[in-house]
C-alpha cells in the first residue's frame, strides 16, 4: 500500500477516535448493519434451494436484528423489509378534513345548543345557565373585528346559537340580528373573531287597493296592508287628509308596496312606493322618490310646512267657532281655536319651525306656548301640565314642546290649539297650508320616469278594483 493510502487511513483513524463515545458507537453499529446486509444473501442463497441465488422471495418479510452487545444506547429492534413489485406499488394519500377558516382546527365537531333569549336576559346570565364563566363572555363582548359590541342588547325570543368543544369551551356562536342578517363570534388562534354575515334581500312589489266601508283601518287591513304600512300611508296623506274627521263611505285607496324575501322566504314588507287616495271624489297621489321623501305627481312636497294636528288625540272635544257657550265662563263668546281630547302627559310637538315667543302660565291658559314662524305664521298650545320648551327657543316641526293637561280654565286634559296668519285666527282643520319645498331641479327629469311609471301602475291598480266591484246592474 503506498504511503499516501497509509496517511489518508491514519487521519480517519485519529478523526474516528477524536468523536464523542457515543457517536464512535453509532457509526460502529451502521457499518455493522451495512456490512451484515452484504453478507447474509450470500449465505442464504446456500440454504434456500427453491429461489435463486442472492435473491430474495417476493412478497417475504425478512427480520433482522441488531446484536445487544453493539451499545447499551441503541434499544433492540425489528426492521421489517416488505418486497413488493414495484409494477405494483400503490400509493394512497390520507384525506384532510376540511375545516372553516375561523374556527379552531381541533374543535371540527362542536356541539350546539340553541338558546331562547329571555326576559332580563344578558349575555353573561345566559353563559351561565350553559356553564360558560364570566371571561368568556368578556373576551367574546371584546371579540376582535365588528359587531360583538352588539351582544350587550339583546332582543327577547331571539334565538342563540352555541357552540362547543368536547371540553365544553365555547368555540363558536351565532346571533341573528334581522332577518337577513347575522352575527359570528368563532374562536381563531385562541382568540375570538367576530364579523356580520348579510344574506341578499330581493325586493317584489305588491299592490293593495280597498274601499271604505266602515272605517279607513278595517278596510286597509282587509287588503292585507299590516299595522305599520296603515299608519304609514296615513302619514303619507295627513298632510291633505283628517283620518279621523275627513274619511267618508266610499272612499278608495290604491297602494304599491314592497315585500323582501330572503333566499325565496318572505321576510316582511318594505316601503310604500307610490298611492293614491280618493277622498270625497278628491283623488290625491303620493310617489317616492330615491330621498326616501313622497311627492305629489308634480314634484311637490305631501310634507306641508304645518302639522295639522300636533298631538296624538282621542277626539276632537270643540271645534273652531265663531261663538261658543264657555262651559267655565258660562257665556258666548268665540272659539278661536280646536281642542284636542288625549290623556294626560300626552307628548305634543311644534307644528312647524319657529321660535318660542311664550312659555309661561296664566289663570286662563294654564300652561301654555306661542311660537312664531315664518310668514306671518303663530300657533299657539293652551292646557298644558307641563311645558317643555323656554322663551326664546328655536324649535323644530316634530319637536315636544309640552304634555297634555287640563290647567288654567279647563275642565278635562286636551289641547287648545290656535292658528294665526297675520295676526288673524284661521281653523287649523281647514286653513291652506304652505307647501314644503319641491322636488329639486336637478333630479326633476329622474322624478318624472319615476313618476309616470308609478302612474301608469295606479291606473293599472285602480281598474283592477274597479273590475272586482260587483255589478250594480
Amino acid at each position: 500500500m503506498s504511503f499516501m493510502g497509509l496517511s489518508f487511513l491514519k487521519n480517519i483513524k485519529n478523526l474516528y477516535f477524536a468523536l464523542p463515545k457515543q457517536h464512535q458507537i453509532i457509526i460502529t453499529s451502521c457499518a455493522l448493519v451495512v456490512l451484515f446486509l452484504l453478507v447474509v444473501p450470500l449465505k442464504s442463497s446456500k440454504q434456500t434451494t427453491s429461489s435463486a441465488a442472492g435473491e430474495f422471495k417476493v412478497g417475504q418479510r425478512y427480520q433482522v436484528a441488531i446484536p445487544e452487545n453493539l451499545s447499551n444506547d441503541l434499544p433492540s429492534a425489528t426492521i421489517e423489509l416488505p418486497v413488493k413489485p414495484s409494477d405494483t406499488f400503490e400509493y394512497k394519500e390520507t384525506p384532510v378534513r376540511d375545516l372553516p377558516s375561523n374556527i379552531e382546527e381541533s374543535s371540527a365537531q362542536l356541539q350546539w345548543q340553541s338558546v331562547k333569549v329571555r326576559s332580563g336576559d344578558s349575555l353573561a346570565k345566559i353563559f351561565k345557565r350553559n356553564s360558560l364563566n364570566a371571561t368568556t363572555t368578556h373576551k367574546v363582548i371584546t371579540a376582535q373585528g365588528e359587531g360583538s359590541e352588539l351582544l350587550k342588547k339583546l332582543s327577547v325570543g331571539d334565538i342563540m346559537r352555541i357552540g362547543k368543544d368536547d371540553k365544553g369551551s365555547l368555540v363558536s356562536l351565532e346571533y341573528p340580528l334581522s332577518k337577513n342578517e347575522t352575527l359570528f363570534v368563532n374562536l381563531q388562534n385562541q382568540q375570538y373573531h367576530a364579523y356580520k354575515e348579510s344574506k341578499a334581500v330581493e325586493v317584489r312589489e305588491a299592490i293593495a287597493h280597498g274601499i271604505i266601508k266602515s272605517n279607513f283601518w278595517n278596510a286597509a287591513a282587509s287588503a292585507g296592508l299590516n299595522d305599520g304600512q296603515i299608519i304609514n300611508l296615513a302619514n303619507v296623506f295627513g298632510w291633505d287628509i283628517d283620518f279621523a274627521l275627513d274619511i267618508r263611505e266610499g272612499d278608495s285607496f290604491n297602494v304599491i308596496y314592497e315585500n323582501q324575501y330572503v333566499e325565496g322566504e318572505f321576510i316582511g314588507t318594505g316601503k310604500i312606493v307610490a298611492a293614491e287616495f280618493i277622498n270625497q271624489g278628491d283623488s290625491f297621489q303620493a310617489i317616492r322618490f330615491t330621498d326616501g321623501e313622497y311627492y305629489s305627481a308634480d314634484g311637490r312636497s305631501m310634507r306641508k310646512a304645518f302639522l295639522r294636528a300636533p298631538v296624538s288625540f282621542r277626539y276632537i272635544s270643540s271645534n273652531f267657532k265663531p261663538k261658543r257657550f264657555h262651559p267655565i265662563q258660562k257665556r258666548w263668546k268665540a272659539h278661536n281655536g280646536t281642542d284636542y281630547r288625549a290623556k294626560k302627559g300626552t307628548p305634543v310637538v311644534a307644528a312647524g319651525n319657529g321660535k318660542v315667543t311664550h312659555s309661561t302660565y296664566n289663570k286662563y291658559n294654564g300652561n301654555y306656548v306661542f311660537i312664531q314662524h315664518g310668514n306671518g305664521i303663530v300657533t299657539k298650545y293652551l292646557h298644558f301640565s307641563k311645558r317643555a320648551v323656554k322663551k326664546g327657543q328655536r324649535v323644530k316641526q316634530g319637536q315636544v314642546i309640552g304634555y297634555v293637561g287640563s290647567t288654567g280654565m279647563s275642565q278635562a286634559p286636551h289641547l287648545h290649539y290656535e292658528f294665526l296668519l297675520n295676526g288673524v285666527h284661521r281653523n287649523p282643520r281647514t286653513v291652506k297650508l304652505p307647501d314644503a319645498k319641491p322636488i329639486s331641479t336637478k333630479y326633476r327629469k329622474a322624478f318624472d320616469e319615476i313618476a309616470a311609471q308609478r302612474l301608469a301602475e295606479l291606473s293599472g291598480s285602480r281598474r283592477i278594483m274597479l273590475s272586482m266591484q260587483p255589478s250594480t246592474d
